[in-house]
């Protein structure tokens, strides 16, 4: 239990979300930061509130798939292209 708060405690004192991407040990592309930052920010406190995470493995999940499905977003509808954000993606 005391794990879980000093995790929850240093969730809290993240102020930016590529603060976040950095603490999951996710690489990401500064420009799509800028751009999407809030985006991402609201699909992943989504993944949060559906999947009720309860360690750094899940939270880092949903993190990697609101940005996955983020990029996936901006890929065309048509393609097969891989997007850059996890790892089903880069196993294609």
């Amino acid at each position: 239990m005391a794990n879980n708060t000093k995790f929850q405690r240093q969730l809290d004192e993240i102020k930016s979300v590529a603060e976040l991407m950095q603490f999951f040990e996710i690489e990401y592309e500064s420009h799509f930061m800028e751009v999407h930052e809030t985006e991402l920010f609201k699909r992943f406190s989504g993944n949060v509130i559906l999947t009720q995470p309860d360690d750094w493995f899940s939270y880092r999940r949903c993190l990697k798939n609101a940005y996955c499905r983020i990029q996936r977003s901006l890929q065309p509808k048509g393609g097969r292209s891989a997007c850059r954000g996890c790892t089903s993606c880069e196993r294609r």
